[in-house]
């Protein structure tokens, strides 16, 4: 079970940088059918730029650059497109489907294209400039192609993402289509259009002279010299939408040179239907909340100029019945062009990709790229230096070498092992497995991580996203079956959270149950078992305040039941200790940082052995074997340190001091 206690302490979530890509072609589609017609080509030239100024970019330049070229050709009704980008996807890809805010241009995924159309069969909706068409309508277009396609596809979800006005969009197809499976991605959905301050720009609009779209452009143009840019730069922050854009592109310049795009994309006409459009849509959308069933991420923006998103966030998360909400403090209205948010990362961490009915935590689970574990591991850079691993494994004649030799490449593979205290064992392994040995394991995860019985004072649960990110899964015996027939490598820790919270004194003391849980699993599919130790708890710091001494006073009595009936329960049909699965902080005196050490005993063959393992009386025979080997391991480790003359950081600091900071610290003789 990966540990539930490491995120008491910090923020687990971290959002991965995405770099510019290239808007290439579009296809057209019109009503979901594809058309004869296929836009131009736009052969766009490839500047090198480092990757650190790919992640500092802003979607809004490419953004506008491309809508500059898309709306050339405009006119007609609304229409899909599905950029060229995204034509790799897999045969079994789910179809997403996004709805545009008031531009309507339909390029606010383009930060996003390439990803994106690696797992989803991407259409996005086009508004033309000098289109009128109702919302109602928009409702039924887009309804129309959500149950053409549902008719041609029943069993794979149709995913709506709806930015600004396209999330109200969003919700009322999702409202009026209950039969069908929907998933619903909103970013800063303009629902709480009625409390916001755009609603002011409409008599403001009415007010200003027609010729104001093209006059501010061609003023800000020939602006040059500090003190008229800084007057023409407050001008503009005294309209919420230029001020929005405005806080996306850093560059007064080349904001500037882009305003005459803006000015195309949203002349004084368009804006004021727009507008009004919005306020219509709010209201219809509001409305509409109490029929909408569909699972529904919400995305919303802390620095949002236009919406209070935040709060209609919170506000919808509690009217929607399978809604789940991602904050982004720093973020703008503009959520989806900005250079800090990756959406298929978001969606994979909150485990909203699913091609089915319902998520399969094996066959819906896409590994994350080299980028994405770069950032979840870089988080946690400071716990990984203080702790600087040694990770042992055994090879079959019993040799004991340093690093992964030891396990099997090819899957099925369970590691089984025992828990430190708060579970900071997990990311050092998590670490090593996948950054140092190039493994992907998945790791059998405490519930609380996943859902909750009721909220409260435990950790948000998007505080766990980067773990469902790089592999871990709800621990139930269903889940385990699906990891091993998919022949992965399986992370268990059957003590779980009664290891996590252990009381003084119990440091490295196993309580496992007395059945067998995972032999017979283990033997069904000739996973191979590897048994492993893991010491060094002890080291960083020493339990002074437990359970035991907690629970004799009123107050925090109180606190660790009510932390333990927010999560899901576990063993709820067991008694003794094993039942004892109370969350709770235990106080921690410090000290000088010491070293973890894992070893990984000699792997255990099932193979063959199917029948054997499945008589009731022979499986807990092998599982006594494995425990006693976890307990072997930790013995061995608890010895062997003593000999390590790097086991005090000072020593360690000293070592990369003097070979560099990358060089790979010795440890005991083997």
């Amino acid at each position: 079970m990966v540990a539930v206690g490491a995120s008491f302490f910090s923020t687990i979530f971290s959002p991965v940088f995405h770099g510019e890509r290239r808007y290439q072609a579009l296809k057209l589609k019109y009503g979901g059918i594809l058309s004869n017609s296929i836009a131009p080509r736009f052969a766009m030239p490839v500047n090198r730029i480092s990757e650190k100024q790919k992640e500092r970019r802003s979607g809004w330049k490419e953004y506008l650059k491309q809508s500059k070229k898309l709306i050339k050709a405009d006119g007609g009704a609304p229409r899909w497109f599905s950029p060229l980008e995204c034509s790799s996807q897999g045969d079994n890809s789910p179809l997403m489907l996004f709805l545009p805010g008031i531009d309507g241009v339909g390029l606010g995924l383009i930060s996003h294209h390439q990803n994106l159309g690696r797992i989803f069969d991407l259409w996005c909706l086009h508004i033309p400039v000098a289109d009128r068409t109702p919302f109602t309508d928009l409702v039924k277009l887009v309804q129309k192609t959500v149950r053409s396609e549902y008719q041609r596809s029943p069993n794979r979800p149709i995913y709506l993402v709806g930015e600004s006005l396209g999330g109200c969009l969003a919700l009322a197809v999702a409202a009026h289509n209950c039969d069908i499976d929907l998933v619903l991605i909103l970013a800063n959905p303009a629902t709480s259009f009625n409390r916001s301050q755009v609603q002011h720009l409409t008599p403001l609009l009415d007010a200003l002279p027609g010729t104001f779209s093209s006059v501010l452009p061609n003023i800000l143009s020939l602006t040059e010299g500090d003190p008229l840019r800084m007057v023409l730069d407050n001008a503009v922050k005294g309209i919420p939408l230029l001020t929005a854009a405005r806080e996306s592109i850093e560059d007064f310049t080349t904001f500037s040179s882009y305003l005459p795009v803006l000015a195309d994309i949203l002349p004084k006409e368009t804006l004021l239907w727009k507008l009004k459009m919005l306020k219509s849509a709010s209201a219809y959308a509001d409305s509409r909340l109490y029929a909408i069933k569909a699972q529904t991420l919400i995305l919303c923006s802390g620095n949002d100029q236009l919406l209070p998103s935040q709060q209609e966030g919170e506000r919808l998360l509690q009217l929607l019945p399978k809604c789940e909400l991602r904050k982004f403090d720093d973020s703008g209205h503009f959520l989806l062009l900005e250079g800090s948010i990756d959406l298929v990362t978001v969606i994979k961490g909150t485990f909203y990709y699913r091609r089915g009915k319902y998520h399969d935590y094996a066959s819906d689970f896409i590994p994350p790229t080299p980028n994405e574990a770069k950032n979840v591991f870089e988080s946690y850079r400071l716990l990984n230096i203080i702790t600087s691993s040694v990770m042992l494994s055994t090879l079959d004649d019993g040799k004991i070498v340093k690093g992964p030799a030891g396990i099997p490449s090819e899957g099925p593979v369970l590691l089984v092992g025992n828990h430190m205290l708060l579970g900071l064992d997990v990311l050092p392994l998590f670490s090593h497995f996948f950054r140092k040995w190039d493994f992907l394991v998945r790791g059998m995860a405490h519930p609380l991580m996943f859902r909750r019985q009721k909220s409260g004072r435990l950790p948000e649960i998007s505080s766990f996203d980067s773990l469902r990110l790089i592999g871990a899964v709800p621990v139930a015996a269903s889940n385990l079956f699906k990891l091993l027939s998919s022949k992965s490598h399986v992370l268990l820790f059957p003590g779980g959270a009664r290891e996590v919270f252990h009381r003084k004194g119990e440091e490295y003391k196993l309580f496992w149950p007395e059945q067998s849980e995972f032999i017979r699993m283990a033997a069904k599919f000739g996973a191979k078992i590897i048994p492993f130790g893991a010491v060094g708890e002890d080291d960083l710091g020493q339990v002074v305040i437990d359970y035991d001494d907690l629970v004799k006073i009123p107050y925090f009595r109180s606190e660790i039941e009510s932390l333990t009936n927010e999560a899901v329960q576990l063993r709820t049909s067991v008694d003794g200790e094993l039942a004892n699965q109370q969350l709770y902080l235990p106080g921690i005196l410090p000290k000088i940082p010491g070293r973890f050490y894992f070893y990984f005993g000699k792997p255990i063959e099932t193979e063959g052995r199917k029948q054997e393992l499945m008589d009731k009386k022979k499986s807990p025979e092998l599982y006594f074997e494995v425990k006693s080997e976890v307990e072997r391991c930790i013995a061995y480790l608890k010895e062997k340190r003593e000999s390590d003359p790097y086991r005090n950081i000072l020593s360690r600091l000293l070592y990369q001091a003097t070979n560099g900071p990358t060089s790979d610290i010795p440890t005991f003789e083997i």
